[in-house]
């Protein structure tokens, strides 16, 4: 995909929105990866691809994942996020090959760090659910983009993948912008006494498929 620039003489002109700046070994505690660095030109937002073995272009077991600072750097129990990375890329080890594409900006839903905090903390303090929250103080329930995903994937010549996914918007975000989804495989994490309430808020309010909930009270 591409956007528009100026040229010095003031007309438009196509450029390419994502660029492949870097690629590196990164071997991992799941497995041995390599890592590929983007920049995306319309944000100056640096992403990043993990690609384990050889991505043919078809049916690629695929995680589009958002970044969580505190579920994947502080372990925290309030979501599944920091679990469902380690389990993708074990699954994609195990699978032989696989994408994990690496989404910065998606902290908290689209609405940053600091703003998740809050919503968290409005959780804690008054009741609310996820996306009560996120409402409570003027923000977006979800204001995730990922257009930067799927120009990703093209340049690694994929175009159609397996997804590891239990959003069903996730799914059809990509599918919109040319993506097909051979199969949606679950990613389902088991919720522990902080989460379960997080999750299934996420199973009424925002349509994920998380089946394993079911019992659950709340």
């Amino acid at each position: 995909m591409a956007y528009q620039e100026l040229s010095v003489n003031g007309s438009p002109r196509q450029t390419a929105a994502v660029e492949r700046v870097v690629e590196a070994r990164l071997p991992t505690v799941h497995g041995e990866f390599r890592a590929i660095g983007y920049m995306d030109r319309r944000t100056n937002q640096e992403q990043v691809a993990l690609v384990h073995g050889d991505i043919a272009p078809h049916g690629a077991l695929t995680r589009v994942h958002s970044e969580c600072l505190t579920g994947e750097v502080f372990g925290s129990n309030h979501c599944e996020c920091g679990d469902q990375l380690g389990t993708a890329m074990r699954m994609m080890v195990a699978d032989g090959s696989g994408i994990l594409v690496y989404i910065q900006g998606h902290e908290g839903r689209g609405i940053g760090l600091l703003a998740k905090l809050k919503a968290m903390h409005l959780q804690q303090a008054e009741g609310l659910d996820t996306v009560e929250a996120n409402l409570a103080l003027g923000l977006p329930v979800d204001d995730r983009d990922y257009t930067i995903a799927v120009e990703i994937l093209n340049d690694l010549g994929v175009e159609s993948v397996r997804l590891l996914s239990n959003n069903p918007r996730k799914r059809d975000a990509l599918e919109a912008n040319g993506i097909t989804i051979a199969e949606r495989i679950p990613l389902l994490i088991p919720p522990n006494k902080e989460n379960h309430r997080y999750l299934l808020a996420k199973r009424k309010r925002l349509d994920h498929s998380l089946p394993h909930l079911d019992g659950l009270l709340g």
